[in-house]
């Protein structure tokens, strides 16, 4: 009885499907991303890191390709998600607590998943900086929709002419802060970086 008890998990282990064992797998080859680069990410590596047999990996992806891909594309979704959270959701007569907001909830993203972020920001390996790079269009696209008529609302001089660069400020500060966060944190918070960050850009923004 004892020894079927202490074999059972191991058999019902050994047979999780590959629709439940996809996000394992995905979340090791972050891990090992994280800690070696995206080249140490290989189906041997994966399988070793989580303790089964190169089928059981080859059961969830094709290949090394298409686990990347699935792995990139995954983090890429998280990102874009946490910078889309991040923006501010009233477009017109924004106030400093608004961006306050908006940074906070932007850091918050970064630590919890400061590995998906290590991966796509500044990552120089060509497979990840595409992915990067769209995530920033994208933030680009969004923050200049959003910060367009807040522009006019305010009764900025020349609006429309410095809109670019102000957008790009705004972006920038953005990246700036989760760069802090990944890399140095020293004694801040999500919510106090945050608070600066965002509370400085306001400032920027409204006196342009």
């Amino acid at each position: 009885m004892g020894t079927e008890s202490a074999v059972r998990p191991r058999q019902r282990a050994r047979h999780l499907g590959p629709e439940r064992r996809r996000p394992q797998v995905l979340d090791t080859a972050l891990q090992i991303a994280a800690d070696d680069g995206i080249a140490a990410v290989t189906i041997a590596a994966i399988a070793d890191r989580m303790k089964v047999t190169r089928p059981v990996v080859y059961a969830c992806f094709a290949d090394r390709v298409e686990l990347i891909e699935a792995l990139l594309r995954r983090e890429e979704d998280l990102m874009l998600a946490g910078v889309l959270d991040a923006l501010p959701r009233r477009r017109v007569e924004a106030d400093e607590a608004v961006f306050v907001e908006g940074f906070r909830a932007l850091l918050h993203t970064t630590s919890a998943r400061p590995d998906g972020w290590r991966l796509l920001y500044g990552n120089p390996d060509p497979a990840v900086a595409s992915s990067f790079g769209r995530a920033r269009e994208l933030a680009v696209e969004r923050c200049t929709r959003r910060l367009r008529p807040t522009l006019r609302a305010w009764g900025t001089v020349d609006a429309e002419r410095k809109l670019a660069a102000l957008v790009e400020l705004w972006v920038s500060a953005g990246e700036g802060a989760v760069r802090t966060m990944l890399t140095d944190p020293g004694d801040w918070t999500p919510d106090t970086l945050g608070e600066f960050v965002g509370a400085a850009v306001y400032r920027a923004l409204r006196n342009a």
